[in-house]
């Protein structure tokens, strides 16, 4: 298995815009850090990007979860990127 790290951005007025989606997006993070894909992910405190960690077996599985998301179809993730990652420590 290897790690992937995820950057993102958020659409204008996220916050706001996300609430009827929230609880399916939260729900689905919570299914994918269960199986141990999902390492951790969460919104900058500004509010404008999206950082995640994730393990799988090729960055393919990874892109494709991310694009099943609910904020990636409804544009609350506007620009998302997806790198091979090395942990250090």
């Amino acid at each position: 298995m290897d790690r992937f790290v995820l950057w993102g951005q958020y659409c204008e007025n996220a916050l706001e815009k996300r609430t009827p989606f929230r609880d399916e997006h939260l729900s689905r993070l919570a299914n994918l850090k269960q199986e141990g894909i999902l390492i951790t992910l969460g919104p900058t405190k500004c509010s404008r990007y999206v950082f995640g960690i994730f393990e799988a077996e090729t960055i393919d599985i990874v892109k494709n979860l991310i694009h099943e998301d609910v904020y990636w179809k409804q544009g609350i993730w506007i620009s998302l990127e997806v790198y091979p990652w090395v942990q250090a420590f």
